[in-house]
């Protein structure tokens, strides 16, 4: 909460330049976890690390040496993530009013993160007792029966591995918040030496959050899938096969995609709820720029940028890597045992591989993009843009490298010998693939492109111009991705189905597998894709503590420019995160159609849409990505006109906010978007995991009363094909739509069509306004909630038999 004075607005003089703020700030929040590492002795916790470590290498060494290198290249890769900590926090953080700024936007942002996740666990503990009470009342597999692992054993590995997936992606999310909240001021006053040096901190700030997400996604796995391997006595006689081992860890990914999906939808909420209540009256009514200090919610609006932006899309890219890495285990362990290959280690592990070669290939990307020595520099002499595609191109190029080392290292079997080529070609398709991804999102969202220049033109005639054109742009950027996933789909499957691999009958079964390492290829550079993410927000908040501090107009157009390229990366990760959904669900799906086939003992390998049953659960599954996507915006509608009323509120009754006479009551707004936003993320969170599971015992029962035992089972897999298309399209289509609103409102205030304050300038704050949630709250809730569906699918499957 706020001082006292700062609630009540009676903070002093405010009309003197330049202008200082208070400091907001109650005390530090550091989490829990943090706080009792922070109270041991050094050398009590050295020596605790050194024997976890020591444990952990252990553990890994009576797996498999494979697991020992994942683990190296993690540690490792935190050791960088040091490095770059130490070099960012080395920066200076400008005059005394830019700190303060800097302090008020993070305690803003640590207050709604401790109370977010304090709701978030609550919900996770509930939900783990439930899946604890289905799987005691499951039946069990033949394999789990012969291998000795009985419901009560399943039952709590599951539960933990949810639990520790929950804990690790709010960790995830933690560390891209506290990294962006420590990075923003130091952009700010690296801005005012250099546009090159504000790029360079940014770019490693966001690069210090990436590493540390994905290094915990792949360690945490790992360490996972070992410990279980040496508990359960895997591969000895009477256990358990190291093939079956993957099932295990599905619980991790659940855990993962259901904190990821309320991190964003509350996050989502808080920072588009500000972001058009502070848009509306502030640009639109009062005709002030953005983030100006006389507007009541740009405190609101800057925290969003770190709750919704930075701790969300941390959780979100984290459970992103999760999802696709234990679906590729399960299908690669499965591939394995089909084709009788001897190690089938070598198939398991290695998207656990891909990702390690992805911390070193993107730390490489990350540290190419150098600054200048050269200071006074206020002209940005080459565009970022530019710069950061470079860097993601040489990344590129080492991912290819890269993943054609692993694959003969870990793919090379000597019932096929050329396999290991067609899978080195499935995983070019999808680097391949993610390239064109980030191409088509910035051609679509990019001012310095056609599309957006045309939505730009479309305001000079009015608001109604602009959201008609700005929803067919949207509408029309579904085609090309669809187009892309589909012919990656079909390449990668069949480069798998024709690698030699076959079962006991001579029938192929690489087609799957095949499909999996394009998704790994996909995302084999997702810690540089998670950098160029990270970069948007983090440039947003530089140029509003610019803004607020009423630094030089040639600082602010440094950050305007960083701010523009922000949005542009953050459109195009979002664009590359969608399409990986759509690899990782359909992985998942093939993995849920195979353990209900276990369960029951019955073949499931197609879906059929004829039956009535089965096309209304059809139905249901693309109903439920409308009606999720309604309340998504809805909520922030909502929430924003609580904000427009109040900050209407202010400029009325304290007319001196104008004249910088009286100061404006930040805390309020805060206050406001905070607790909105935790109220309504429950109900469309609540909607994605209670809908799949009711459905499928619904029709269960019905399967049951009419003769067909896995009525319930095929419904489920009906509406999990239907809400991953609809979903993708959605997503698309909000994501784009969304970011070429933002641009053509930042095209036209670099002075065209007349610049700030024209008429279009006002309809392009009107699409902005309406394209805000589309773009930061029901976008990205979308694609997180598509692989949330396929992950508790996977983990409820038990009840819909």
């Amino acid at each position: 909460m706020m001082d006292d004075d700062m609630e009540t607005g009676t903070l002093g003089a405010y009309q003197d330049r330049p202008r200082t703020f208070p400091n907001m700030r109650t005390k530090p929040y550091t989490p829990l976890i943090f706080r009792i590492l922070l109270g041991i002795n050094v050398r009590v916790l050295f020596l605790l690390l050194l024997l976890a470590l020591v444990a952990i290498f252990y553990v890994g060494a009576s797996t498999s040496p494979i697991i020992v290198f994942v683990i190296s290249v993690c540690i490792l890769s935190f050791l960088l993530a040091l490095y770059l900590t130490k070099w960012v926090l080395a920066k200076d953080e400008g005059p005394p009013e830019m700190v303060q700024i800097s302090d008020a936007i993070r305690d803003g942002a640590e207050g709604f993160f401790r109370t977010q996740y304090g709701s978030i666990s609550k919900m996770a503990m509930l939900l783990a007792v439930v899946i604890l009470c289905i799987y005691l009342f499951r039946s069990t597999t033949p394999q789990q029966e012969a291998s000795g692992l009985g419901r009560t054993t399943s039952a709590y590995i599951t539960v933990a591995a949810f639990l520790l997936g929950a804990l690790c992606s709010g960790i995830a999310g933690y560390v891209g918040m506290w990294v962006s909240v420590r990075a923003n001021v130091r952009v700010s006053s690296a801005a005012r030496r250099s546009a090159r040096e504000a790029l360079q901190v940014a770019t490693r700030a966001g690069g210090l959050s990436a590493i540390i997400v994905v290094g915990m996604a792949v360690i945490g796995i790992a360490v996972l899938y070992a410990t279980f391997y040496v508990w359960l006595g895997v591969d000895s006689p009477g256990s358990m096969k190291v093939t079956d081992l993957p099932l295990l860890l599905v619980g991790y990914g659940f855990g993962a995609s259901f904190v990821a999906l309320f991190a964003q939808l509350g996050g989502g909420i808080y920072t588009k709820a500000a972001d058009v209540g502070a848009d509306l009256v502030g640009k639109v009514e009062q005709g002030i720029p953005e983030d100006d200090p006389r507007n009541p919610a740009v405190i609101a609006d800057l925290v969003g940028d770190n709750v919704g932006d930075c701790a969300a899309r941390g959780a979100d890219l984290f459970e992103s890597i999760a999802a696709e890495i234990i679906s590729a285990m399960i299908l690669g362990g499965t591939m394995a045992q089909r084709c009788k290959i001897a190690d089938p280690s070598g198939f398991i592990l290695f998207p656990l591989v891909v990702h390690s070669f992805d911390l070193v290939v993107s730390s490489a990307g990350i540290f190419s993009i150098r600054g200048t020595r050269e200071t006074g520099v206020i002209v940005p002499v080459e565009d970022p843009m530019t710069i950061l595609q470079k860097g993601y191109s040489f990344t590129i190029v080492l991912a290819v490298v890269a993943f054609g080392l692993s694959t003969r290292w870990l793919l090379y079997t000597e019932q096929a010998p050329s396999a290991w080529f067609n899978f080195a070609l499935c995983g070019l398709v999808g680097i391949i693939t993610a390239y064109i991804f980030v191409w088509i999102a910035k051609y679509y969202t990019d001012y310095k492109h056609e599309p957006v220049r045309i939505l730009a033109l479309s305001s000079s005639t009015g608001h109604g111009t602009n959201i008609i054109a700005g929803v067919s742009l949207g509408l029309e950027s579904t085609a090309l991705p669809v187009l892309v996933i589909s012919v990656s789909i079909i390449s990668a499957f069949w480069l798998g189905h024709t690698s030699g691999l076959v079962d006991e009958t001579g029938t192929p079964t690489g087609g799957l597998f095949g499909t999996a390492v394009a998704t790994m290829g996909m995302l084999s550079t997702a810690a540089y894709i998670l950098t160029m993410d990270m970069f948007g927000p983090i440039a947003d908040n530089a140029g509003g503590i610019v803004e607020m501090s009423q630094q030089p107009e040639s600082v602010r157009e440094i950050t305007d420019v960083l701010d523009a390229v922000g949005n542009t990366t953050k459109a195009t990760t979002k664009g590359f995160a969608i399409g990986s959904a759509a690899l990782a669900s359909f992985l998942l799906f093939s993995a849920y159609m195979d353990e209900v086939s276990s369960f029951s003992q019955e073949p499931f390998k197609q879906v059929d849409i004829a039956i009535p049953e089965v096309f209304v659960g059809g139905l249901l599954g693309s109903m439920l990505i409308y009606v999720f996507s309604a309340w998504a915006c809805s909520a922030v509608g909502r929430t924003a006109q609580e904000v427009v009323n109040e900050v209407r509120r202010q400029f009325i009754e304290r007319p001196g906010i104008m004249d910088y006479k009286e100061k404006p009551d930040y805390g309020r707004c805060v206050a406001i978007v905070a607790s909105a936003s935790l109220r309504e993320m429950i109900k469309p969170g609540a909607l994605a995991i209670i809908s799949p599971i009711v459905v499928g015992f619904l029709f269960r029962v019905l399967g049951y009363y009419t003769g067909h035992p896995l009525l319930g089972a095929k419904v489920v897999a009906a509406l999990l094909m239907f809400a991953t298309v609809s979903g993708i399209l959605m997503a698309l289509f909000l994501n784009t739509a969304g970011g070429a609103w933002d641009n053509a409102k930042k095209y036209i205030e670099t002075g065209a069509l007349g610049g700030k304050g024209s008429e279009a300038h006002k309809a392009a704050v009107t699409g902005d306004t309406v394209g805000d949630p589309f773009k930061d709250t029901a976008g990205p809730s979308l694609h997180v909630l598509i692989k949330m569906l396929a992950t508790i699918t996977l983990v409820m499957a038990p009840i819909f038999l």
